[in-house]
């Protein structure tokens, strides 16, 4: 055997829903060969981890988040559209492929410390800016990732019509057709699906009602022929396909377009009609829940009515930025508290069920449920060991539950992917992680002196909120 990891409390997350209390795991070749009360496994190994008082897990998955974030986080996130303003630029025009590598490392690496060990990250902001007029982004994108060693699915697509939108380097603007992008797209995918755990995906912005009154008969035309297009690629090329920013009313324009399927991937989803959960139902298609997004207070994601009808549900983070991280205990909690809260009923969305949604439930959603998201014979050893050691996670009993209802990406000691130790004690093994810092701080202060941003890193008006004013004093 190549690694034993043994004495833990293990989730499986496997159909049965099993946890060994003193189990054990043993890998050979990146898979699970083994997988059992530690009395019944092999004693040896070529590593060995003795994970007596921790839990051992799947990696947790995110199905939903963003490349190019990372290095912009909150600025100006408070001041009117200007958030949406810096990624429309920076994605365009201000972003060289050092950018989208830097981030990409830096991401990765906050997985790493987290727990999650695979995620679905868009190749720009936004539902629409694609960082995909020419492959060189892409390519510097998976490089880093693939520097880390976490997997990633990489979702890359055209903008929205009309074209051509105007991106460009350095000083030098160019315009972008949507063929160009396309191509783009094909390059990513022939270079880098299936290598270094990278999976490519394709994608096309969503069309809602507003697009096509908002948009020339033609344009609008033009778009729909676009996102049909765009489908039929990523079915020829069996990739996954996805889109960002889903809500009532858009699923039956996706359906009636033809988009929807078992290899349809819905980000966020909000105030669905009770005939868009039958279709997604019907269809196979699957959901990305992001509980801790904006999209999640303009509305709310029929998570308990979809599930119900036997749709597939999976929880993503939206991140890393405008305000959230990409730690999936986070967003494990937030989708209990925010079910919960919609029905006042404390017993909805139970912490096994929430925690699926982050690990077994998440591989479905991505296609990779016959590889990853539990522990299982056969499977690919992505598997995380959380430290219980911990005031908050303490004392030492139902681990089951303390794990959804009380842990945190920082309690999260190890993390193997495909049989592959790359943090042990809460330190990265094969990346100098000061070095991926110091890279992105470099990259992102460039981007902010090329956007001229440097007012962006202010507090916004409204930061403190209103003073309280108490009896007997003035305002």
């Amino acid at each position: 055997m190549d690694l034993l990891i043994t004495n833990a409390t293990i989730l499986t997350m496997d159909p049965a829903r099993r946890v060994i209390d003193r189990g054990a795991v043993a890998v050979k070749d990146g898979r699970i060969a083994a997988i059992g009360p530690a009395a019944n496994l092999p004693q040896t190994a070529a590593q060995v981890i003795d994970a007596g008082g921790n839990v051992l897990m799947p990696g947790l998955i995110d199905v939903h988040a963003h490349a190019g974030h990372g290095l912009i986080k909150t600025m100006g996130m408070d001041t009117g559209n200007r958030w949406e303003e810096i990624c429309g630029e920076v994605y365009t025009v201000a972003s060289p492929p050092s950018f989208w590598r830097a981030e990409a490392r830096l991401a990765s690496l906050e997985r790493l410390r987290f727990g999650v060990t695979c995620g679905v990250s868009l190749l720009g902001g936004g539902d629409t800016i694609m960082r995909t007029d020419r492959p060189d982004h892409g390519t510097a994108h998976c490089e880093g990732v693939a520097s880390i060693g976490t997997r990633s699915v990489v979702a890359v697509g055209p903008t929205r019509a009309p074209h051509p939108r105007i991106y460009g380097d350095d000083g030098n603007r160019y315009p972008v057709s949507f063929d160009d992008q396309l191509a783009t797209c094909r390059a990513l995918i022939d270079r880098h699906h299936g290598r270094d755990g990278i999976q490519m995906a394709l994608l096309y912005p969503v069309l809602r009602d507003e697009h096509q009154a908002g948009m020339t008969f033609a344009d609008y035309a033009t778009a729909v022929h676009q996102a049909q297009a765009t489908r039929a690629l990523s079915r020829d090329l069996g990739v996954l396909f996805t889109q960002d920013g889903h809500e009532g009313g858009s699923v039956r324009r996706a359906e009636a377009l033809g988009l929807l399927g078992p290899d349809a991937l819905l980000s966020h989803a909000i105030n669905l009609h009770d005939d868009e959960i039958g279709i997604c139902a019907e269809t196979d298609t699957r959901i990305a829940h992001n509980p801790s997004a904006i999209a999640s207070i303009r509305g709310r994601c029929p998570v308990i009515e979809l599930r119900a009808a036997g749709v597939t549900v999976a929880l993503g983070s939206d991140a890393t930025a405008p305000d959230r991280s990409s730690d999936m205990f986070r967003h494990i909690q937030q989708a209990m508290h925010y079910h919960r809260r919609h029905f006042r009923d404390a017993s909805v969305l139970p912490p096994g069920e929430a925690l699926a949604m982050a690990t077994i439930d998440a591989a479905r959603a991505i296609g990779m449920d016959d590889r990853i998201g539990s522990l299982e014979v056969g499977k690919e050893a992505d598997m995380i060991l959380i430290d219980m050691h911990r005031p908050h996670l303490y004392p030492l009993n139902m681990p089951a539950y303390r794990v959804p209802c009380f842990a945190n990406g920082n309690d999260v000691d190890t993390v193997v992917v495909a049989g592959r130790v790359l943090m042990q004690g809460g330190r990265p093994l094969h990346v100098d992680a000061a070095r991926v810092l110091a890279e992105a701080q470099a990259e992102a202060e460039a981007m902010i002196a090329r956007i001229g941003g440097q007012a962006d890193l202010a507090l916004p008006p409204g930061f403190w909120g209103q003073p309280l004013v108490r009896k007997g004093q003035h305002a």
